[in-house]
């Protein structure tokens, strides 16, 4: 009887065993898919951050540049407005003949500045000289 008790005893700390055993298992399968599932939730944060200092930096890059073209719009305007002075003054100062050549050169070479024909007169230095062949001519 007593080995049938032994034996009885011996199956049920069996089974125990088997049964603890199923559930440790299953306790480190749990812990496994939950520290792997946070393992992927510290990835995607590491991701997020990691776009975040990107987009930080492209942002910053986007602000230099513009910066730049806003600062280089403003010179280029301001040489705008200082060469259209220019002209506007070449223009008064320059005779009608010098003013019908300018148009001639315009109309056939599509260029103010064409092959053969000197530009515009720059300066009232050089607007003297036409004036006298003007009154040589005269």
């Amino acid at each position: 009887m007593r080995e049938k008790g032994l034996s009885v005893a011996g199956a049920a700390a069996r089974g125990q065993d088997a049964t603890t055993l199923k559930l440790l298992f299953w306790e480190l399968e749990k812990h496994l898919k939950s520290s792997s599932g946070a393992s992927v939730v510290a990835i995607d944060n590491k991701i997020e951050q990691a776009m975040d200092l990107v987009k930080s930096h492209l942002m910053y890059a986007v602000r230099e540049e513009v910066e730049v073209l806003k600062e280089q719009i403003k010179e280029l305007m301001e040489r705008n407005n200082q060469l259209e002075q220019e002209n506007n003054l070449l223009k008064t100062l320059a005779s009608p003949e010098q003013m019908a050549q300018f148009q001639a050169q315009v109309q056939t070479s599509g260029s103010p500045t064409g092959a053969t024909q000197p530009p515009v007169p720059s300066g009232p230095t050089q607007v003297l000289p036409s004036t006298q062949n003007s009154g040589t001519s005269a």
